[in-house]
């Protein structure tokens, strides 16, 4: 029996027919799996993918559509391509992971790049402020210390830190606002 004859058994269930049908098909299978995978081990696998999706799905072969041959082959050849494609995928998502782990993203060496700038400019801006300015407003924002504190180490009133604070926080602002 040839496989036009033999599929629409396998539909009914018929394990007899599936066997005799394994055994005519199993090689065309192969070699166009073959040709498409190059490696004999999947393509072992992929043809017992498709002879299991054949025994599966043989209840939807339309004869109108073409030779029962042609259908297997197309099942095949579909299932090759799938295997090709994954295989594939696998492997780019494999580059970008490496990719990203052996360098920085963008956006990250583009913040530090940033982030070194603005420190720059900051920097460049506490030098303009008075001494006295830049003792409180250094002391306060980069020592961490509240007015209060600010005033005892500096030994002054705490309006004028207030008042010093002020003026320097002014003056930065004014200095930042131009280097943007």
């Amino acid at each position: 029996m040839d496989a036009d004859a033999l599929l629409p058994l396998v539909a009914r269930g018929d394990q007899k027919a599936f066997e005799e049908l394994y055994g005519l098909v199993s090689g065309p299978v192969y070699g166009l799996v073959r040709r498409v995978l190059r490696d004999p081990a999947q393509s072992e696998e992929v043809v017992q993918e498709v002879l299991l999706e054949l025994w599966r799905t043989a209840a939807r072969y339309d004869p109108a559509r073409g030779t029962a041959l042609s259908w297997i082959l197309t099942l095949a050849h579909r299932r090759a391509v799938d295997r090709v494609r994954s295989a594939r995928a696998a492997s780019d998502r494999e580059q970008r992971v490496a990719q990203r782990a052996e360098t920085p993203a963008f956006d990250q060496v583009a913040e530090e790049v940033e982030g070194s700038l603005e420190r720059e400019w900051v920097r460049r801006c506490l030098e303009r402020l008075t001494d006295l300015q830049h003792q409180a407003v250094t002391l306060a924002y980069y020592d961490g210390y509240t007015y209060r504190e600010v005033a005892r180490r500096l030994s002054v009133p705490l309006g004028t830190v207030k008042t010093r604070m002020r003026d320097g926080l002014l003056r930065l602002r004014d200095c930042l606002g131009a280097a943007a």
